[in-house]
Parts: C-alpha cells; structure tokens; sequence
C-alpha cells in the first residue's frame, strides 16, 4: 500500500469519527482553547473558520487579544495567507467554500489553530491532502518560532498518522476533553 492509499484510509476513518463527535457536540473545547491562547496574548493568531463537521475555534478566536487571521487559499501547491478577521466582519467563499472576509489587512500568524481530519499523540495531524498548512508553517518557522494548535475531537484519534518529510508536527492538541502539549 502507497502513503497516499494509506493516508485515505485514515482520512475516511477519521472523517466518520469526525462526523459522530460532531453531532453530540464540542464541549468545552473552545474554552480550553481560550485558556491555551490567553498565554498568547497580543500576538497575531490565526484560526480558521469551521466546515461541515469541523470543530469551532470561532469563540477562542474572538475572546482572543491581539490580531486575528483567516486561511485564505491563494492558489495550489502556496503557503496560505492570513485576512484580518473579527466577529461579524463580511465574509464571502473562498475556495472549498471555507468563508473568509470580504477585505482586510493580511496578517503573519506567530499562532496557528489549525484545523485536521486526524492526529495522533506524537503530535502529527492528518489534513485534507493538499499540504496548505505543512507549506505554511514550514515558511513561518523559518522566519520564527511559530506555535501550531492542532483543534480537534477526541473521536479524531489515529493510532498514528501515516508521516511524509514535509508534514509539520503541531506543538499543541486542543480536544473537549483535554490540552496535549508535544514541545
């Protein structure tokens, strides 16, 4: 089996535990997730805005202090950039339909909520497959320490994520039930 079948199969897996977590709802997990970002205070951040089954960072994302971004996808095989985002702002679709404000200032995260259809307890996460977020911080952690939060169900637990040498590990994993820190 190739990386890429493995990877699929994970991603199906993890999409349907996504799914029925989804359904019985988050929790307290954006809480917990304020309480990570509040250490984080005044620098910019970015989260992302929540599709389908994903889990919603929106209200860590507004009680944060400092500059908050949104992914804006500028094209494929690109680092992604940052639109300044705050509650209520106008929000049109960007690609995969993920919103993302109609205009604003771009901003260069020190903190990323990154969003995932799986991870593991080594601290990697399993995207959506077109390595955005890898990119990304790859090109933030080069300029600076970047802190990457993995935001995610319980249910989106791999045994272990299938690995290449351009996935990016994440430092922290934000679930309803709990805070993992990997650094």
């Amino acid at each position: 089996m190739t990386i890429t079948e493995i990877k699929t199969e994970a991603r199906a897996a993890a999409f349907a535990a996504r799914k029925l977590a989804h359904a019985a709802g988050q929790g307290g997990a954006a809480e917990l997730l304020a309480d990570v970002l509040a250490s984080h205070a005044g620098k910019p951040l970015a989260g992302y805005m929540a599709m389908r089954t994903e889990i919603d960072p929106a209200p860590a994302m507004a009680a944060h202090t400092g500059p908050v971004g949104v992914p804006v996808i500028m094209g494929k095989g690109q680092p992604l950039r940052f639109r300044a985002w705050y509650p209520g702002c106008a929000l049109v679709p960007g690609e995969f339909g993920a919103m993302i404000p109609a205009t604003g200032d771009w901003i260069e995260p020190e903190v990323l909520i990154v969003p995932l259809v799986g991870w593991d307890r080594r601290g990697y996460r399993l995207g959506y497959g077109g390595g955005f977020y890898d990119r990304t911080l790859e090109g933030l952690r080069a300029k600076r320490p970047t802190l990457a939060i993995g935001f995610a169900f319980d249910a989106q637990e791999l045994p272990e994520v299938p690995i290449e040498p351009t996935d990016q590990r994440l430092d922290i994993i934000v679930t309803e039930s709990g805070v993992l820190r990997f650094t």
